[in-house]
């Protein structure tokens, strides 16, 4: 097949998959294959149901954006998500894809009104929004669904846990009758069912499985290692390798440049891809890469999309991964084909955290490893060439050399020949000063965090209530919460480690500003105080800076933690 026909097969129009060509993708995702041709028929409701991190962004796009009138001058699709981060990365998907002057704008709590209700005046084909915004501009008549195409619910369990459902149906009776509904989300419950029962009609129902680890073919190992070691500890693994082949996963394409330099200063044959890289370079990157004249891919998880190479020994996640749906597409490219597999994750410090929630995610036995010492390394680099001199002796073909070998010989005793020849020969593979000491850290694994929570006396919170609304959130039994301290703005509460990250996961499931409910405070003080009045000293500073004349404080507040324009009450969190 060539190039793009999987996504051609589908039934997307040329000027749709000159887009994809553009980002980067080389084939479909199960449930792009999967949405795109029904939505194409332009019939059906759809409930689409897949993970997080599989592509579902794509796969209402694609064929929405072909059957939208660029500059209409009403809005066509409306995407409701659930917080302004999601808002807005689901607004630059679709802005990638788009055709022509079709106009994708981004609406969301926190933001100017005043900037929203001139681009609405101005005139957007799509709208991108969290409910509260959207409910918010339907009051005021500033936004009209009447002659609206597609409406669409992403991340809808989301949104249920968020406390947004009931402004998801009061926005859908705003909604043409004729509108299609699209409905994605990562599970199904009561609530989303019942909302599907009472506006879908003629609904398919399009289900991917959880991707799962292949841990059979797939060596799942991580090192702990301090984030400006991480280049020194991948070199390692690349040196004690003979037949290192890999894709090494960076989160940007500043990392990636910076790490494809590096390792062309170091001597490594390595290339680098993202967004920013062309397809006429993309192309001539992957062909060097298949054909193995390059043997280390540095790329971000996006430009990644795609490639096919069934022979990988290894996938190196030089950055941490955002969430467990990533991690096993990443290491699914290494155990292929029959053949055995390395993933390898490096762990920084402020890393480890997000790493233990993920591995409980995943399911799959992620191992801890020690990195190669620097005699580990040379050791077997020497062996490496001991087995390239034994093969290039029983070749038996050394026209050319005679001469110099014989006078060589007359000169020195076969020994210190041999030896003064390789250390001009690999004096730098074998120097130990090339390879720099790389520190460890500790990881406190067994106490207990303290955890920052954004809310405070002024909220009409009590150290009963904070309790009750950690439980409540995240389920952790009342006698694993203690020594609760509220004061004025914040809370502060201590419990098991091992259960932090998930406690502020869920408390965070709360906030839609940009400062989240919940956070691990850091340990310690300074200069004598006490962790908590040292992190009042730090918050009061967040909270007062940049503050003018009639400006509110960029504190959290209800409208950071509640899009509800109809809740009235001071609390972020409503018990």
């Amino acid at each position: 097949m060539t190039e793009l026909d999987d996504f051609r097969s589908l039934g997307l129009c040329e000027e749709t998959l000159e887009s994809i060509r553009t980002k980067g993708f080389e084939t479909p995702s199960p449930i792009q294959r999967l949405t795109i041709p029904v939505l194409l028929e332009d019939r059906n409701d759809i409930i689409g149901q897949a993970q997080t991190g599989t592509g579902k962004t794509a796969a209402y796009s694609l064929p929405v954006l072909e059957h939208v009138t660029p500059s209409a001058g009403f809005v066509q699709a409306l995407v409701l998500v659930p917080t302004r981060e999601l808002a807005l990365q689901v607004t630059d998907e679709m802005s990638s894809f788009k055709r022509g002057s079709t106009v994708v704008s981004a609406i969301y709590g926190g933001a100017s009104i005043g900037e929203q209700l001139r681009r609405l005046k101005k005139g957007v084909d799509i709208v991108v929004g969290t409910p509260g915004r959207i409910l918010d501009h339907l009051n005021r008549g500033t936004l009209d669904l009447s002659k609206l195409r597609y409406l669409i619910l992403d991340e809808a369990d989301q949104m249920l846990d968020l406390g947004f459902i009931d402004d998801v149906d009061r926005i859908i009776s705003y909604a043409d009758e004729n509108r299609r509904l699209l409905l994605f989300s990562a599970t199904m419950p009561g609530r989303i069912s019942q909302l599907a029962e009472k506006y879908m009609r003629d609904v398919k129902h399009l289900k991917v499985e959880s991707a799962t680890v292949t841990a059979d073919l797939t060596d799942q190992i991580y090192f702990e290692v301090r984030e400006s070691d991480k280049f020194d500890a991948l070199t390692r693994i690349i040196d004690v390798e003979p037949d290192f082949y890999a894709i090494v996963f960076c989160r940007t394409k500043v990392m990636v440049d910076e790490l494809v330099g590096r390792l062309l200063e170091r001597g490594y044959a390595a290339d680098g891809l993202h967004g920013d890289v062309s397809q006429a370079q993309r192309e001539k990157i992957l062909h060097k890469f298949k054909k193995k004249y390059t043997n280390i891919m540095v790329a971000t998880d996006v430009a990644a999309r795609g490639i096919d190479v069934s022979n990988l020994t290894h996938v190196i996640n030089y950055s941490l991964p955002q969430d467990s749906e990533s991690y096993v597409h990443r290491i699914g490219r290494t155990g292929r084909a029959g053949n055995q597999g390395t993933a390898i994750t490096f762990i920084s410090h402020a890393e480890y955290r997000q790493f233990v929630s993920m591995r409980k995610a995943v399911g799959g036995d992620i191992r801890k490893e020690e990195i190669p010492s620097v005699q580990d390394v040379i050791a077997l680099k020497k062996r490496n060439i001991i087995e390239e001199l034994a093969e290039a002796a029983e070749e038996g073909i050394f026209d050319g050399y005679d001469d110099m070998t014989d006078e060589i010989l007359l000169r020195y005793d076969p020994r210190t020949a041999v030896s003064a020849l390789l250390k001009m020969a690999f004096k730098n593979d074998l120097d130990s000063n090339r390879y720099p000491e790389i520190r460890t850290f500790s990881v406190d694994r067994k106490g207990t965090a303290r955890l920052f929570i954004a809310v405070g006396r002024k909220d009409g919170f009590t150290a009963r209530s904070i309790v009750d609304m950690i439980q409540k959130e995240s389920g952790l039994p009342n006698a694993r919460i203690n020594d609760v301290k509220i004061m004025d703005e914040f809370s502060f509460v201590t419990i098991p480690f091992s259960e932090a990250e998930n406690v502020t996961r869920a408390l965070n499931k709360l906030s839609e500003g940009d400062r989240p409910l919940a956070e691990i405070s850091q340990k310690g003080g300074k200069k004598g105080k006490k962790p908590e009045e040292r992190e009042h000293k730090e918050y009061r500073k967040k909270d007062t800076a940049g503050r003018g004349k009639g400006k509110r404080s960029s504190k959290p507040h209800k409208d950071k933690y509640n899009d509800r324009p109809e809740r009235k009450s001071g609390r972020r969190y409503k018990l």
